[in-house]
């Protein structure tokens, strides 16, 4: 009988200790899990196929920009729609269209750049209508080049204002000055609960396409300065513009990472191929671009540390790299004539840049 009792103990016993180490285990493989999640970099990871994909179809995005509408101005392949942004180690939350109308109530969300900001804005306002297809909603583009999307029933306001520089831009042609250290056309900026920027796209044009006939900076001015080193000079003035005059208590400031152009297939691939993103129908598969780092992206981040307050980077470029076969190409508003490398169709790349935004401002 006494065998029988220790017997019995001992069997207790074991069953305990066996209890207390898959508690342990779960604890650590929870804490494992957890701290992975924390060092996890949303901005580092690949493309993958996803048949759930994509977030709305074109056809239901009533406003759409015709330059970005792929699929009606007839691209005959649909793969480019179905590729999801996963990050390495970890996942992001789905884009959730209500719950970013909710979060959004009684606020104002400003994207402010170049063409590539109306991109993303133009694909935050088809995510957020096809999320509430019923719910009405205004629309108004105004020629100073300021558009003003608002859903009144949640009185959420999503506007983008046109400014490719955000530095000044003084005087006509052919005197037309660009300040590189002044900006006078901040006053929007100071009445938003969330501002997102972008700037790159037309530092490089030249020639009729070039908008200004000199460069000053401080009591210099010149025909002209290379293009970066203009490029890093406008963004230290930006950030210190916002250091000076936003109160990141009450606005969350974004830099928009720089979104790359697809003309040069040796960027991606060692043959040299059409020479561009005409007939591309697929990503670069992994998480290597061949052309490497973009150096105007490498600028902002070297500058956003310099911020006493620093804005968040939404670090897209890595991502968009990849995505040579996102552009309009021939199917956007010029056609085979001047085909589209820079800007991205939509449905298509931009929506997993508001992923990323949603996840930046709400889940992280």
């Amino acid at each position: 009988m006494m065998r029988g009792a220790a017997s019995t103990e001992v069997a207790a016993v074991i069953v305990i200790m066996l209890a207390v180490l898959n508690q342990l285990e779960s604890a650590t493989a929870n804490a494992s899990l957890s701290s992975n999640k924390s060092s996890c970099n949303i901005y580092r990871g690949s493309w993958v196929y996803d048949n759930s994909y994509p977030l709305y179809d074109s056809k239901s995005c009533p406003f759409i920009e015709r330059q970005f509408n792929c699929k009606s101005n007839g691209r005959p392949d649909q793969g480019y729609l179905k590729y999801r942004w996963q990050p390495s180690g970890c996942n992001i939350t789905r884009f959730n269209g209500l719950d970013f109308l909710e979060r959004l109530k009684g606020k104002k969300l400003i994207f402010v750049g170049d063409s590539l900001s109306l991109n993303q804005w133009q694909s935050l306002t088809c995510l957020l209508h096809n999320a509430s297809p019923k719910a009405k909603f205004t629309m108004t583009r105004s020629p100073s080049g300021l558009s003003v999307f608002s859903f009144p029933a949640y009185n959420a306001t999503i506007m983008f204002s046109r400014n490719a520089f955000l530095v000044d831009i003084v005087g006509d042609p052919p005197k037309r000055v660009m300040k590189l250290d002044s900006i006078s056309t901040g006053s929007l900026w100071k009445i938003a609960d969330v501002l997102v920027f972008n700037s790159w796209h037309w530092w490089l044009h030249t020639g009729r396409k070039q908008p200004w006939d000199a460069v000053e900076y401080g009591n210099v001015t010149v025909r002209d300065m290379d293009r970066l080193v203009a490029y890093e000079k406008a963004i230290r003035t930006w950030a210190m513009w916002i250091d000076q005059n936003i109160d990141h208590s009450k606005t969350k400031v974004f830099f928009q990472g720089v979104s790359p152009d697809h003309a040069r297939s040796h960027d991606w691939s060692k043959q040299s191929g059409n020479g561009s993103c005409i007939g591309e129908t697929k990503p670069v598969m992994g998480s290597n671009y061949r052309a490497g780092p973009h150096p105007a992206e490498m600028v902002v981040e070297k500058v956003l540390k310099t911020m006493k307050n620093p804005a968040r980077l939404i670090d897209v470029t890595l991502m968009s790299q990849l995505r040579k076969d996102g552009h309009p190409s021939v199917y956007g508003f010029g056609g085979h004539k001047n085909p589209d490398c820079s800007h991205w169709c939509l449905a298509g790349v931009p929506d997993s840049w508001n992923q990323l935004l949603y996840s930046e401002l709400f889940h992280s």
